[in-house]
């Protein structure tokens, strides 16, 4: 069977959101950070990483649970392309590197365990090779899977805030996995997002 990671996004400083976003909580106390987590382990992903950089070691102290650990972004304040270029660094740099990893967006509070098992199955049945992204209503969002044959060249092209978008733009290999009857992939981005929205 595919192993098939999580890697969690978590690290920058919410400018707009006026606080790092891996701080905030929802209604009910849980931490985003822990929320999205869960969803990638509930959703298959054998083990979760959790990229951090602002308010480092607050993030990483909300996120630890069994089965996760957390890496720093040292230049996490370039952009979204930091923190996927430092977890892809991580996962290579595992004794046994995992098949695939499924990247997730701390600020997306409707990726729910339901999404995250869509986008596992496509990369076990795909394994290193896999290239696919979440669907909403047709519409391609976050989670991303990179299977790991890609990571390299992922990380070769990840700057500023467009993490992936430029590897995968324009490739005709890249699966759509609809998702939107089970999760939405909207990001939230102010307070009034975070007002607005449940997960």
């Amino acid at each position: 069977m595919s192993d098939v990671v999580g890697l969690l996004l978590a690290a920058g400083a919410g400018r707009r959101m006026g606080t790092p976003k891996g701080l905030l909580r929802d209604p009910d106390g849980t931490p985003w950070v822990a929320r999205s987590a869960r969803a990638l382990l509930d959703g298959g992903c054998a083990r979760v990483v959790v990229v951090t950089g602002a308010a480092a070691a607050d993030v990483a102290a909300l996120a630890a649970a069994p089965g996760v650990r957390t890496v720093e972004a040292p230049d996490w304040a370039e952009g979204m392309g930091a923190s996927l270029r430092a977890g892809l660094a991580a996962l290579s740099a595992d004794d046994a590197p995992a098949d695939a990893a499924v990247v997730g967006l701390v600020d997306t509070p409707g990726v729910t365990a339901e999404v995250v098992a869509r986008l596992v199955a496509v990369a076990v049945g795909h394994g290193p090779a896999t290239l696919a992204r979440a669907a909403f209503d047709g519409a391609a969002g976050h989670p991303v899977v990179l299977g790991r044959e890609h990571w390299d060249g992922v990380r070769a092209g990840a700057a500023g805030d467009a993490g992936a978008r430029g590897y995968l733009r324009g490739r005709t290999d890249v699966l759509l996995v609809e998702c939107g009857d089970v999760g939405h992939g909207d990001d939230v981005d102010t307070p009034r997002d975070a007002a607005g929205t449940t997960a």
